[in-house]
């Protein structure tokens, strides 16, 4: 099972790789195949693979709480 997710939220043109089992997440300079799916994220794509749930939230204190709103 993979323990690292990468991922990008809507509006910000970053990409972050977030490794589980450390506990950290840093910025990913995207090369390769990462690199086309920029490109596809600016034209409005979402690719999703491996990950059944993800929501985008506007603080963790929501989420810690019981309670989130989706981003819109």
């Amino acid at each position: 099972m993979s323990r690292a997710v990468v991922f990008g939220i809507a509006g910000d043109a970053k990409l972050w790789i977030a490794d589980l089992d450390a506990g950290t997440v840093k910025e990913l300079a995207p090369t390769g195949e990462l690199a086309k799916i920029v490109d596809l994220r600016k034209a409005g794509a979402a690719v999703v693979k491996k990950v059944d749930f993800a929501v985008a939230v506007s603080t963790a204190k929501a989420v810690f709480s019981g309670h989130f709103e989706p981003a819109p």
